[in-house]
């Protein structure tokens, strides 16, 4: 409540209206201020520090957004801080149209925030950085120090200086090498510089004898220096995805070496202590021959490098030597010799589709993910070839797969041959590139194209020969490029939309061409008669011919504008210029209504939502929404860990349509996540990729006594640009944005653990104390609060508190769509096990400094410490001397 006083901000930080306890991380709790998650951080501090500077030059730890226009003028206040501990400043938290994480505007810092003589931890990472600011190097007491994903080219001669670092990352930057003073760093134990562009190490490396992790992979490293022997703390050692030719042989000596990691690298020959050493990695190196690609030629092929990237990675190095790549996710990469004249670090990720700059064409289907790879608009000097997996549409017949590459400006598709895998029969697309950029796979309607000449030229369609297209000679004085496309439409789906038996439509034809101006004489159109109708049987009154614009919009009835001739099986007519074409057999008057119907109709699927809770386990929900054909498919795979209500109700949807999950009648979720907004859960509806998510509920009511019989809803987004006007005004006002409900429930709540009945406070997970009176609690709050500073490197922090491989990946694969539940079950199984060990929670800071999060263990000694002091203030309350049994004293953070 203090804290929401502070911040002026009502009940936002204080407890909901749901009772549960807010967990915002805005929150000034005692000494941590936490603004780097609103988009205004800066300015909030701002007013804070002018309304009550009294408490907020207290604060030790201090978090804000370095994208935050006001940062300016925020840096200047930071010196007056002098008892900052922890000061992160990073960019990241904003996105660009495609996705990608936009760096903070941070170039520099003041001079006097040298003078901030208890801080320890710093985090400038995401920034603009292109030199350390001079003023790092005059910081007494800094111990950890973050810079990664900046410009920064060199590092300054005396960073030795930093005598007290224990950690230092600057991943992801341009450093072509390193001064010598780093050797000076003796307490130096955790050492990240991966992904930069060093050729070369200092002799003085080998003088940092506390350093028990060093990572130097991606870079382009060709040798590295035999002082790296005499590390003898080192336990791991990254060598990864540089250009090695030879490691030395001492290397294998190192008495605490646990790992060392070599992978995709030139490696010809290795000592033979490094490579029958069972913690040594050499996968991806030319030690043998490699195995001719079948795609390639074979003498081209033969030989080639060959890297097989792990999950985790995200870079690989090209030499002009060539090489073949397999990405964990089972796309293919083919660099032929001479592709890159240059050593060329290569960065990948893939991304989920949006909206917003994934533009589909009608009638598209999105059948992958996004792959972006980096650098982009660099020129290969042959083409590299690339293989992306798909989704197999086997139900989208009479069409194509293509890849489609994003120019810069818009989506262009590429010429793709679909191949098929003979192991696995899982279907690839071949395409070959010289630019990288964003790529996907789509499938669209058959493309026929042709060039017009001066001469003429005729085309058919190899989806129905029965339709073509004749250009005459003299139809137009400059060469220019036809496309065709046709979308058969059978006599049922007409039915079924039309509810009229009698109503028939030809396949649509959509023409286009590369030219603004008309064609300079007619070109001639023949499409087939609708479905039941020749020649014999025709009546003309109900034959229409209608235009449509490229957007499927309007539909006009130009039966009477042109000179429509029929033979037995076709119709045929004359036309200037390019559009949708389509010939209607019905006795309807308002034609272009129908077809307007019927168009928006074939473009929309028929879809059900689903929501069903693990059997073991009812808070963790699975939502999803699922084409009509899948249903029984997906329930069938599911039903044996999942029980729930049965499907909605049939709605429909377009290809790539947003649509919302509200959790409702008193089930709740975590608000911070990234894709809940407004406290509803975020989708995008594709067809062929699945639109699921697995989440944690909660309930601020008391379960102890009864159960939660609440309800999930379902919600349309915001209205696509392409969807028909007729369509989205339809889709105005609340209750046309309702989809559908489904119960949820969660059951009465049992005790765990050992405790009494009592409330949760809306946590699934049990309450605990770790620790003891004297020395200071961690509660079941003070562990949540611990695991939203954690992300990736849970599995490293996991190993360093003491659990198994097997637990890590249990753990792993049990939650492998929720981050955040991998998180919580690693920390709280660690809890559950360290229950009645009184020194778990100093365990538990020594595995934070041992994973590289000092910012977490400074926290965490500072809650112990204010434990501490509550325990005394309560000793001397009751009148009790310190030496007094802690049976007597209780206290609960």
């Amino acid at each position: 409540q203090k804290m929401a006083e502070l911040l002026g901000l009502g009940d936002e930080c204080g407890e909901g209206t749901s009772g549960a306890p807010a967990l915002a991380g805005s929150c000034l709790a005692d000494n941590r201020l936490n603004l780097d998650v609103y988009p205004d951080g800066c300015r909030r501090f701002l007013q804070l520090f002018e309304g009550r500077r009294g408490e907020v030059v207290q604060v030790e730890f201090l978090r804000l957004s370095s994208n935050d226009r006001l940062l300016g003028t925020t840096l200047g206040i930071l010196p007056q801080l002098k008892h900052l501990k922890s000061l992160v400043l990073k960019g990241g938290h904003a996105r660009d149209e495609f996705g990608s994480c936009q760096h903070g505007s941070l170039t520099s810092l003041p001079p006097d925030v040298g003078h901030l003589r208890c801080l320890t931890h710093l985090d400038l990472s995401f920034n603009s950085l292109s030199t350390l600011p001079s003023c790092i190097l005059q910081l007494p007491s800094l111990r950890a120090l973050l810079v990664s994903h900046n410009s920064l080219v060199a590092l300054p001669e005396d960073f030795g200086s930093l005598s007290k670092l224990t950690f230092f990352s600057a991943m992801k930057n341009q450093l072509k090498d390193l001064p010598q003073s780093i050797g000076e760093l003796a307490v130096l134990q955790d050492l990240d510089l991966s992904e930069n562009a060093l050729e070369f190490l200092p002799e003085e490396v080998g003088n940092l004898h506390s350093c028990t992790d060093l990572d130097l992979s991606g870079n382009r490293l060709l040798r590295i220096p035999d002082s790296l022997a005499n590390l003898k703390s080192l336990r791991q050692l990254h060598l990864h995805s540089n250009l090695l030719v030879t490691v030395p042989a001492s290397l294998a000596s190192l008495p605490n070496l646990s790992r060392l990691d070599l992978q995709n690298n030139c490696l010809r020959a290795v000592p033979p202590e490094i490579q029958t050493s069972p913690f040594v990695r050499l996968r991806g190196n030319p030690l043998g021959e490699a195995e001719p690609s079948p795609q390639a030629d074979e003498s081209t092929a033969r030989g080639l490098q060959r890297l097989f990237l792990a999950s985790g990675e995200d870079s690989f190095t090209v030499t002009s030597e060539g090489c073949k790549v397999v990405l964990a996710c089972g796309i293919h990469f083919y660099f032929p010799p001479g592709a890159a004249s240059d050593p060329l670090q290569i960065y990948f990720r893939t991304l989920a589709p949006d909206p917003q700059w994934v533009k589909l064409r009608h009638h598209d289907v999105l059948l992958s993910r996004v792959l972006e790879l980096q650098p982009h608009g660099v020129k290969f000097q042959q083409e590299v070839q690339i293989w992306m997996p798909y989704a197999s549409p086997q139900t989208l017949h009479q069409r194509e797969v293509v890849v489609r590459t994003f120019g810069g400006q818009s989506w262009s598709d590429l010429r793709t041959k679909v191949e098929q895998k003979r192991k696995s029969k899982k279907h690839v697309a071949h395409c070959s590139v010289l630019h990288f950029s964003w790529f996907l796979v789509v499938s669209r309607l058959v493309q026929n194209e042709c060039k017009v000449p001066t001469e003429g030229t005729l085309i058919f369609s190899s989806v129905d020969p029965n339709i073509k297209v004749t250009f005459p000679p003299g139809v137009t004085e400059e060469m220019r490029s036809v496309r065709l496309q046709v979308l058969p439409v059978s006599a049922e789906e007409i039915e079924e939309i039309t509810a009229d038996a009698g109503c028939r439509a030809s396949p649509l034809l959509f023409l286009c061409q590369d030219s603004l101006v008309d064609f300079l004489r007619p070109v001639r159109i023949q499409l087939p008669l609708p479905p039941g109708v020749t020649g014999l049987n025709l009546d003309r009154s109900r034959l229409h011919l209608l235009h449509g614009d490229l957007e499927g919009q309007t539909w006009d009835d130009i039966t009477s504008q042109v000179v429509l001739e029929f033979t037995h099986l076709y119709a045929v007519f004359e036309v200037t210029h390019f559009s949708w074409y389509w010939l209607w057999y019905t006795t309807k008057t308002y034609i272009g209504g129908l077809a307007k119907k019927v168009y928006e109709r074939l473009r929309m699927y028929q879809v059900n939502f689903i929501a069903l809770q693990r059997k073991k386990d009812p808070e963790q929900v699975l939502l999803q929404c699922v084409p009509k054909h899948k249903v029984d498919p997906v329930l069938k795979k599911l039903q044996d860990r999942y029980r729930g209500p049965e499907p909605s109700d049939m709605v429909e949807m377009f290809e790539g349509e947003q649509f919302f999950a509200a959790f409702e009648r008193g089930i709740s979720i975590d608000m911070d996540r990234p894709d809940c907004v407004d406290g509803r859960l975020s989708f995008i509806f594709y067809s062929h990729l699945k639109n699921m998510k697995e989440i944690y509920v909660t309930s601020p009511v008391d379960r102890k006594g009864q159960a939660v019989k609440g309800q999930v809803s379902f919600y349309r987004g915001a209205v696509p640009e392409s969807i028909p006007k007729d369509a989205s005004r339809r889709r105005k006002g609340p209750d046309s944005l309702w989809l559908a409900t489904l119960p949820i429930k969660l059951p009465r709540l049992k005790p765990r653990w050992g405790e009494n009945p009592g409330p949760l406070n809306g946590s699934s997970f049990p309450p605990l104390n770790l620790g003891n009176a004297e020395t200071g609690y961690l509660t079941q709050a003070n562990l949540l609060s611990i695991a939203r500073r954690v992300g990736a490197d849970w599995q490293t922090i996991g190993l360093n508190l003491g659990l198994t491989y097997q637990q890590i990946e249990r753990i792993g694969y049990n939650n492998r769509e929720d981050l955040d539940k991998q998180i919580l079950e690693m920390l709280f199984s660690w809890a559950q096990q360290n229950l009645e060990d009184p020194d778990c929670v100093s365990k538990l800071i020594t595995a934070m400094k041992e994973s590289g999060r000092q910012d977490i263990a400074d926290e965490v000694e500072t809650i112990i410490e204010l434990g501490r002091q509550k325990y005394r203030d309560s000793i001397r309350r009751v009148g009790l001397e310190q030496e007094s049994s802690t049976e007597d004293s209780a206290i609960a953070m």
